[in-house]
């Protein structure tokens, strides 16, 4: 009765609050390096940014590598970033990330 009793705040919490925002910044000269496994995360509303059709976020967010994953908790706040190597490839996994949001969600009990 306890676990579903927290389940069900989980769940309240999720919808009261608003959710943590995943921005995934690249550019189409760089698709193939493309984190195409954002869109499959959980708890949280994924964001794409195209920083050559949008060039202010470049420096908005000082992104100075694509792909860049940046996590914003529900405050708005930047959290957690991760960025391409030399090669322009991520090393970040959808694991690594989705595991950060879980974490982060839970951290707000």
């Amino acid at each position: 009765m306890r676990n579903l009793l927290i389940l069900i705040m989980f769940l309240i919490y999720n919808t009261v609050q608003s959710q943590v925002v995943v921005k995934h910044f690249n550019a189409e000269w760089n698709n193939s390096n493309a984190a195409t496994w954002v869109d499959d995360l959980s708890d949280c509303d994924v964001t794409h940014v195209d920083i050559v059709k949008d060039p202010t976020v470049q420096g908005k967010y000082n992104v100075v590598v694509v792909p860049t994953i940046i996590v914003f908790n529900e405050d708005g706040e930047e959290v957690k970033r991760w960025q391409a190597d030399l090669s322009f490839k991520i090393g970040a996994t959808k694991k690594d990330v989705q595991e950060y949001i879980d974490e982060l969600i839970m951290s707000s009990f």
